[in-house]
């Protein structure tokens, strides 16, 4: 993930270790139960149902803080490490907080976990990383987080900088493609495609393979509208899956993932 270094706050967790919950601000603590509709056949909770988690979980803690900010957010990329994943029926926390920001973004991660038992304690399986610019609800430019914003989730992201860079590779001119269509379903209030959406697309592309990934990204490079005409690419490199949905040449998302003991970043 492409974030410059941190400036007076804690240093990123090392390659494949989760971040610790900040010791100082705002943490929100939201509970889940995994559903017939979030699964796979298999029972494990799948990428798209996550993300409708993490979503919801971002605003639910907005809510509960009380903040009427003056713009709304649009997804730019998201960082899954992965240990194991939730199943039908199974109970799960999902902690989250304000991990870093830029001028006109901001970091938040968050950790799913099984809840905890009587006799044992949860165990954290998903973390994820996102960043989310904040744009102007009228016209979708991107604006400065303002001093309430800072009030909020200041204390947690402790002086944290991040950056809103993408890095993952144009497809190859040989990358198979098939067509994606479109649903009325996969529109949300914001006019365009939801980001979960994109998620289910990785989806149908693990439903191929025997294996699942240990990290998994997906970078978001310009919202899906009405009238696109989505293709679904995939390919490799660098020991990595990716996978890129495109209209005609203009890449509209890509997903990189990898497997368990590949290297990698």
């Amino acid at each position: 993930m492409d974030s410059s270094p941190p400036r007076g706050g804690p240093a990123a967790p090392a390659a494949g270790a989760f971040a610790a919950d900040p010791a100082h601000g705002r943490l929100f603590t939201a509970r889940r139960t995994v559903r017939s509709t979030d699964v796979t056949p298999a029972g494990r909770l799948r990428f798209d149902a996550l993300a409708r988690y993490l979503q919801q979980a971002a605003e639910d803690d907005l809510a509960d803080a009380g903040g009427r900010l003056p713009y709304t957010w649009l997804v730019r990329r998201v960082a899954l490490r992965i240990r194991g994943f939730p199943a039908h029926r199974e109970r799960v926390t999902l902690r989250t907080f304000c991990s870093g920001t830029g001028p006109r973004w901001a970091e938040r991660t968050t950790t799913v976990a099984s809840a905890p038992g009587r006799d044992e304690p949860g165990l954290d399986l998903i973390q994820a990383v996102a960043v989310w610019v904040a744009i102007t609800p009228t016209d979708g430019r991107p604006v400065a987080l303002g001093d309430q914003f800072h009030r909020l989730y200041g204390a947690s992201a402790q002086g944290r900088r991040v950056s809103a860079r993408l890095s993952h590779p144009a497809p190859p001119e040989a990358a198979p493609a098939r067509a994606w269509p479109l649903r009325a379903a996969d529109f949300d209030t914001a006019g365009h495609v939801n980001n979960s959406i994109h998620w289910a697309a990785v989806e149908d592309v693990l439903a191929g393979l025997d294996w699942l990934p240990a990290r998994a990204e997906l970078e978001y490079h310009h919202p899906i509208l009405p009238g696109h005409d989505p293709q679904l690419l995939t390919g490799e490199d660098s020991g990595a899956l990716y996978t890129w949905l495109c209209d005609g040449p203009r890449r509209l998302a890509s997903a990189r993932l990898t497997a368990p003991g590949s290297a990698g970043p």
